[in-house]
């Protein structure tokens, strides 16, 4: 029986999570049903629960279809998606038998009201588009300082905590870290191991978060070189924390991802 979240591709670039335990399936963020009712018929796992992160498209899109076939709870923020039937803020401490006690954890910034789901038992966490492997969400209604407050957030879990993004964004983010950080040789060291899995098909995700912090250039914003690489890019002096996330931020909106 599986017992690892599964990264079930969807879209051009996206990942729905699939985490089986007790011989029934948690998803997250279920932007096409079709991925998933294809992967519950191989598999043949029932679905119970499941968790939304935020109300993109790609991360609802399949969510009533899924509800009209299957007898599911569905968790998710308060940001007006259809078919919640749990509707959560952050700070709450659920208990999701069998898949253990979930943490939801308020991270804002990428949309106003997006949460993540931290399983700390098993050192698990399932953050949407909040944090991305050597990267991070964009802002699209949240402000930098709920960013950086949010990554905050994230990166105060612990170091082995393994991390579930919702996209394989993964080799676009390190070119703009090497940008960052040219001389960081845990940079190098990802992106070859980023190469391999790629070469072979296989996503670069889960990413362990104190490996993270090594490299994730929205992570480092108090680390000297990102400072002064921030810095260089603004054109005056930026203070360590949040101006200079707001910078990075800004910079890698017209990096080219490709």
């Amino acid at each position: 029986m599986l017992s690892f979240p599964v990264a079930l591709p969807a879209f051009q670039d996206n990942y729905i999570w699939a985490w089986v335990r007790g011989g029934t399936a948690l998803v997250v963020d279920p932007g096409d049903a079709a991925v998933v009712e294809d992967w519950l018929a191989a598999s043949g796992i029932r679905l119970s629960v499941i968790l939304v992160t935020h109300h993109h498209p790609d991360h609802i899109g399949g969510l009533d279809a899924l509800r009209s076939r299957h007898p599911v709870r569905v968790l998710g923020p308060d940001e007006g998606i259809p078919g919640v039937d749990d509707i959560l803020h952050g700070g709450e401490r659920l208990d999701l038998t069998p898949f253990g006690t979930m943490e939801v954890l308020a991270v804002p910034g990428h949309t106003r009201g997006h949460i993540a789901f931290h399983f700390p038992a098993e050192a698990l966490l399932f953050c949407g588009d909040a944090l991305f492997s050597a990267g991070c969400g964009r802002l699209f209604e949240g402000t930098p300082a709920q960013l950086h407050d949010s990554l905050a957030r994230l990166s105060a879990l612990p170091p082995d905590t393994r991390f579930c993004c919702a996209h394989e964004y993964t080799e676009a983010n390190l070119r703009f870290a090497a940008c960052v950080e040219p001389d960081n040789g845990d940079i190098k060291a990802r992106q070859q191991e980023v190469a391999r899995l790629r070469a072979k098909g296989l996503p670069t995700l889960p990413a362990r978060l104190g490996d993270e912090r090594l490299f994730n250039p929205f992570l480092r914003c108090e680390e000297p070189a990102v400072v002064d690489a921030a810095s260089r890019e603004a054109g005056s002096p930026l203070a360590p924390g949040l101006p200079v996330l707001a910078a990075l931020r800004a910079w890698k909106d017209y990096f080219p991802s490709r």
